[in-house]
């Protein structure tokens, strides 16, 4: 996914965050209102222009460490400092910088975020913590906000921290807030300031919350201490930044993932989040199976930027998609000359992946002469590219997924013993979606919000006869299918919260699921609520619902008459 600088202008707009963002080289490429208002300086005056030209002295101090030293931003980095404008005005500012990374996974820039605390520490100062107007003014502020006494009860909850947590006033008033936001909140935050075992010092950190809904949220925490007219410490002020946006529009323009955007509590779940470091951290040929839209995809993804070769590429192989005759050249490359046509060099998947990883996936529908081929990239780290009389040696770590019974198809001598056992090293299973109903409410709570941030629509409510009838579905589809209806239910509702006759009709149809007409395959599922979906979208016009699914007016009849489609 690509953004244009202009929408991400808008985006921090919308939060009343600066936003600068530079090339490589430190030129101005882009500076949004927010940061037009906070600095004094226009659009106009300065992209185009150096940064440590414009910027030196107001959000530099003085001094450019890139001109300095010449080295390059690798990580996020988050300072407070003091500035002044041109009119000589004192401003209290959170700079945060990152390097912005192209689909190459190459460096091509940076982006820097301001935002001003300036008028929120003044008020602090100025109104006396027990004093009504202030609690007013906190609550009307947009950003989380609570106050606790000196043995951490809350004693203050503004309604923006209702929004983020999920947690009302009367479930946290008069209560410890160590029994709500989990335990990485209280060692980040409340052993390091809290009372009485805390320094009492301001903090400000990034860290993860526990949510009402069991889900653990990013997010930025400042703690300030608060002292009555004795100067002594009588609690504690936290400030809550809910940063779902920031990290899934960070994770979007870089194309990487966490271990965090795989979500569950289900035992079988927190086995496989308790191997992912443990595979990440190794080289091992690792085996992902599991039903169609669980998720392979993802945790391979995972696994790979988790690992030592995450600053590499990782490039994947669908087995399933390719043609029998473009596989290998496509896996292994050519020489020139190697076939009619071939009139360079070309290398292959595993030539793009030196150094990183390569996903191969649906390895079940790999031909057999194939086989013998990845057994010798797997034993030896090298292989004969098509039409070569020379081996390539490879550095590549492989991750294979399949949806088949890898150990049956190993019986019917269509998958190689020998292959099997090379990519089965590590093997982890990821269980279809019916398995882990406990689960469900914290998916759908998850995915429905990505959806309308995605969508920039406000977060939609689901009513309780809808939520009935997506806990007690099956979803032969997994969490593909979950989040296909979910999509599909945002689309169609207008107001604020989603009705039973928002859902595709497949699902409103399908009052027991497991009863149903239709196919039991989970891949043939997908297929009819493909097919379910183009039909509502084209209101039941099936020469206009062919060309949405880019097949003959014939051939959605037949898929029709195969899946028991009423026409």
């Amino acid at each position: 996914m690509l953004l244009q600088y202009e929408q991400i202008g808008e985006i921090f707009d919308c939060l009343s965050l600066g936003v600068i963002i530079l090339s490589r080289d430190r030129k101005i490429l882009f500076i949004n209102r927010s940061a037009e208002q906070l600095t004094g300086f226009s659009a106009s005056g300065t992209v185009g222009r150096y940064c440590y030209h414009v910027f030196l002295d107001y959000l530099c101090g003085g001094r450019c460490k890139f001109l300095e030293s010449k080295d390059e931003i690798t990580q996020t980095l988050v300072s407070d400092i003091e500035v002044k404008d041109q009119q000589n005005r004192a401003t209290s500012i959170t700079k945060i910088e990152s390097p912005i990374y192209g689909q190459d996974g190459q460096m091509i820039g940076c982006i820097e975020v301001f935002q001003d605390h300036s008028a929120f520490r003044e008020l602090i100062k100025r109104i006396r913590f027990d004093d009504l107007r202030l609690k007013l003014i906190l609550d009307s502020l947009d950003i989380g906000i609570l106050t606790l006494d000196r043995g951490n009860h809350v004693t203050f909850v503004n309604t923006n921290a209702e929004q983020i947590t999920g947690f009302s006033r009367t479930e946290l008033l008069g209560k410890s807030c160590k029994t709500f936001f989990g335990p990485r909140f209280c060692r980040d935050v409340l052993d390091q300031c809290g009372y009485p075992n805390g320094t009492g010092e301001q903090l400000s950190t990034e860290t993860r919350l526990m949510t009402e809904q069991s889900h653990l949220l990013p997010a930025r925490v400042t703690y300030l201490p608060l002292k009555n007219g004795s100067d002594m410490i009588v609690g504690g002020l936290i400030t809550i930044t809910d940063l779902s946006l920031k990290y899934h529009f960070y994770s979007a323009i870089k194309d990487r993932y966490t271990f965090y955007d795989m979500i569950g509590r289900h035992p079988d779940m927190q086995k496989i989040f308790d191997m992912i470091p443990m595979v990440a951290a190794t080289d091992t040929t690792t085996l992902i199976e599991g039903p169609t839209g669980t998720g392979k995809d993802l945790l391979a993804k995972i696994i790979h930027n988790a690992s030592p070769r995450a600053g590499r590429k990782l490039v994947k192989v669908n087995c399933a998609s390719l043609p029998d005759t473009l596989l290998e050249s496509e896996m292994f490359g050519y020489v020139r000359g190697a076939f009619t046509g071939a009139d360079r060099d070309k290398p292959g998947r595993f030539q793009e992946a030196e150094g990183g990883t390569i996903f191969l996936d649906e390895i079940g529908d790999l031909p057999l002469p194939l086989q013998a081929k990845l057994l010798r990239v797997i034993e030896d780290r090298e292989f004969y590219p098509l039409g070569s009389r020379k081996t390539t040696g490879v550095d590549v770590r492989i991750i294979s997924a399949t949806n088949q019974d890898l150990h049956q198809l190993v019986k019917e001598r269509r998958f190689r013993q020998d292959l099997f056992y090379r990519l089965n090293v590590m093997r982890i299973a990821l269980p279809p979606l019916k398995d882990r109903k406990s689960d469900l409410a914290l998916l759908i709570h998850h995915i429905l919000k990505k959806l309308c941030m995605a969508m920039d629509v406000p977060v939609k409510k689901i009513s309780k006869p809808a939520m009935h009838i997506l806990l007690n579905y099956d979803y032969p589809g997994n969490v593909r299918e979950l989040e296909n209806i979910l999509e599909h239910a945002v689309i169609i509702c207008r107001g604020d919260t989603i009705e039973t006759d928002h859902f595709p009709r497949a699902l409103i149809e399908s009052e027991a699921p497991a009863k149903s007409p239709g196919p039991a395959d989970p891949g043939d599922y997908s297929e009819r609520m493909k097919i379910m979906n183009a039909l509502d979208q084209c209101r039941w016009n099936k020469t206009r619902a062919a060309k949405v699914l880019n097949i003959d007016r014939s051939t959605l009849w037949r898929k029709m008459k195969k899946f028991q489609i009423a026409s």
